[in-house]
């Protein structure tokens, strides 16, 4: 099994990670092992990486133009008056604060959902009462990385909707019917899951106060925090109004390029930015979110030659001949499964059409009931987003962060919430399916 090109190729990926590899050269390295594993000659496997990378390209061009959208409502002021609130809202621990981080980051998912285009607007300019406060980043990374991800797991509002009726749909095509309501029954079990984890996080892992430098960069937010409090005015109400004509436009049109274009020309037409700034708030987008932006292009086309190798269907058919017809074996291993592939490409929602296929037919065969079929589904393509070094869910966390350089993508987002979520869904994962 150790040779199978797939799981390979993500053991490469996560050890050269671990060991704080760039993640463009832990992902582009991971699959150049993986195509030579499969006999597939260098040339061969860069052209399916550089093909598959273009399934990305508009999630990319969607995050450069919020990041802009995101500098100017920062440039403006508006996300100033927010952090003022904040500030007055927390105690002298910041546990509160983690809490509404959290609270935020969970509505971007479903009521507004606008995905990672918050953190870039609001993490920024809160990181000087963090250092005030000596909270622990690592506390703050999880409360994020809960919000992006619980909600689309357990809700199906938003983008759980969208991730629910992909549940379904594969399911279907697989030749297993079920209805979305009742997908929503069963996938609260990883929600309250990471739920744990965030307690768990906050109140035992992270509660020790951490100590942090605070930089140039940092004390002129950490000096407004302190100022005569900003009140609300015309510039602000200009900026906001950009942000919701944004998300009208992402609801009505299903388009984030096209809502970032309107937000940014209300803010223009409104006064909020200036015709000479639009060079810095492009330039500010690519800064806050092109890192992202390329590592998902990557990431893309790393899933296309991990699905080249045909090592997926290799590995399922070698775990199949471990477990026999043992239900718990089978459990444990379908899902720790779901979470080798989506560490590896990134994306829960890209990891649900490779596993059903297998999944379905297995576990049917195996005698578990639909309902244990779908939460053995749901939680193995759920695992692995948080922890994975090449997805959103922690990359968002890491770019606000690590605006100051003092907060490690892998050591201080990735290990955190890979322990605190990736472990309590698998463990909630198999109870529940033996029970179900």
């Amino acid at each position: 099994m150790l040779t199978n090109p797939a799981l390979l190729s993500v053991i490469v990926m996560i050890g050269l990670s671990l060991l704080k590899l760039n993640v463009l050269l832990a992902l582009i390295i991971a699959a150049l092992v993986g195509g030579l594993a499969a006999n597939m000659s260098l040339t061969e496997t860069m052209t399916i990486l550089l093909g598959g990378m273009g399934n990305n390209a508009e999630t990319a061009l969607n995050y450069v133009l919020l990041g802009a959208l995101a500098a100017g409502i920062q440039k403006s002021g508006a996300a100033k008056v927010l952090t003022q609130k904040l500030s007055k809202s927390i105690d002298g621990t910041g546990k509160v604060l983690v809490f509404i981080i959290a609270l935020i980051s969970t509505f971007s998912q479903n009521a507004i959902p606008v995905h990672i285009a918050f953190i870039p607007i609001l993490i920024p300019p809160l990181i000087g009462i963090f250092n005030r406060l000596k909270l622990d980043r690592r506390a703050v990374a999880t409360a994020l990385t809960f919000g992006l991800k619980a909600p689309y797991v357990s809700i199906p509002i938003g983008y759980g909707l969208i991730f629910h009726n992909l549940i379904r749909d594969e399911m279907a095509s697989n030749g297993l019917q079920i209805g979305v309501n009742d997908i929503w029954q069963v996938m609260w079990i990883p929600g309250l899951a990471m739920v744990v984890g965030l307690l768990i996080a906050v109140f035992i892992t992270y509660r020790q106060p951490r100590e942090y430098s605070t930089l140039d960069n940092v004390q002129s937010l950490e000096k407004q925090a302190d100022e005569t409090d900003v009140y609300f005015n015309k510039t602000h109400f200009v900026a906001i109004l950009g942000a919701l004509s944004a998300l009208v436009v992402q609801l009505t049109l299903g388009s984030l390029i096209l809502g970032a274009i309107l937000g940014l020309f209300i803010m223009l037409i409104g006064g909020a930015i200036k015709w000479s700034s639009m060079d810095e708030m492009i330039n500010s987008g690519i800064g806050m979110m092109g890192f992202i932006a390329f590592v998902m292009l990557v990431a893309s086309g790393y899933a296309d030659v991990i699905r080249a190798t045909g090592g997926v269907e290799t590995l399922v058919d070698s775990v199949i001949a471990i477990i026999g017809g043992n239900q718990f074996i089978a459990a444990v291993g379908m899902i720790f499964l779901g979470l080798l592939i989506t560490m590896g490409i990134g994306t829960s929602f890209g990891t649900i059409p490779v596993i059903t296929a297998i999944y379905v037919p297995l576990a049917m065969q195996l005698g578990f009931s639909q309902l244990a079929i779908v939460l053995i589904i749901g939680c193995a393509a759920a695992l692995g987003d948080a922890g994975s070094p090449a997805s959103d869910s922690t990359l968002g966390p890491t770019a606000g962060l690590n605006v100051d350089g003092q907060h490690d993508h892998i050591w201080d987002t990735c290990v955190p919430t890979f322990m605190h979520f990736n472990i309590p869904i698998m463990i909630f994962g198999v109870i529940g399916a033996m029970i179900l």
